[in-house]
């Protein structure tokens, strides 16, 4: 049992508090996933900028990780516009215009990479959504459009890096946030990776990240991508993805997960329960509704 979240402004003219309603959204479905917290935040790109996060530790190794990064990044030509070390995650903007899939699968031998980005920022920890906003300071983080997560650790470590959000491993922007288990995960896997692309965990919230950035290098949209995954992906689940510029859902046919939205002409806002979607307005009574079993959607913003 894990807890989702996703927000996008539609007019995204004017960047809005994303950080601060993600917390509040995910405080209020914590109880469904109390061991690690995540968050994919959507901000301004700039052209030839890259943001990165990696996880690199605390004290000496944090301090060996920092200098094999900015070593790599040399011999990549990719110079550090700013950086920073927080808690134990790396954040740094580089100057880069080259391939990004094989610039990302290098720099995966090197370091753990959170996400890479040109507006996409991957912050993920254990703890609660407070306990991560107090190391990160996300209520104060500005943007267009973000998702959230909690998570109850039933297959894997409870540590910063099996923590979701995932991003689409080799392809800038693409993150995910899953509720659910995609039973032929090695199957799907197999075919990717015969197709070149690597992956760095054995969690299916990155297959299905990759799945879905797949898709979109072939040119497919984000909502056609969405409605072969639920015939594709095998066993129960709700998710949510993200791009620079689009928001989306997806349901399996059995709908045992849940999940519920609000939208009105400004925003959509969607989570795994209401008593999130209350968080953003209290007082207030929200026409909510549940999106019916095997289906998909999704929302742009506009520029």
């Amino acid at each position: 049992m894990c807890g989702i979240a996703g927000i996008m402004l539609k007019d995204s003219s004017e960047p809005f508090n994303t950080g601060e309603a993600l917390v509040n959204m995910l405080n209020g479905c914590q109880h469904r996933g109390p061991d690690s917290t995540g968050f994919a935040l959507y901000g301004q790109a700039q052209e030839n900028k890259l943001k990165l996060r990696l996880f690199v530790g605390q004290g000496k190794e944090a301090d060996t990780a920092i200098n094999r990064i900015k070593k790599f990044l040399q011999e990549q030509g990719a110079t550090i516009v700013d950086d920073e070390h927080v808690g134990e995650a790396y954040r740094v903007t580089v100057n880069f215009s080259g391939d990004i899939q094989k610039f990302s699968y290098a720099l995966e031998h090197a370091a753990k990479v959170v996400s890479i980005g040109n507006s996409l920022e991957i912050i993920k920890d254990v703890g609660s959504a407070e306990d991560v906003d107090g190391r990160y300071n996300i209520h104060n983080y500005r943007g267009s459009h973000g998702l959230g997560h909690v998570r109850l650790a039933t297959e894997s470590d409870v540590k910063p890096e099996a923590a979701h959000p995932f991003w689409a491993t080799g392809f800038a922007d693409v993150a995910i946030v899953h509720n659910g288990q995609i039973t032929n995960y090695w199957k799907m896997r197999r075919r990717l990776e015969q197709r070149g692309y690597e992956f760095r965990t054995d969690n299916d919230s990155e297959l299905i990240a990759v799945y879905l950035a797949d898709k979109l290098s072939q040119g497919i949209a984000l909502k056609e991508a969405l409605k072969t995954s639920i015939d594709d992906l095998d066993g129960t689940f709700s998710f949510l993805v993200s791009t620079k510029d689009e928001i989306g859902y997806a349901k399996d046919r059995l709908a045992v997960k849940p999940m519920v939205m609000y939208e009105t002409d400004d925003l959509v806002a969607v989570a795994s329960e209401e008593v999130s979607l209350n968080k953003l307005f209290p007082g207030q009574a929200l026409n909510t509704k549940e999106p019916p079993p095997g289906t998909y959607n999704t929302w742009s913003r506009s520029t």
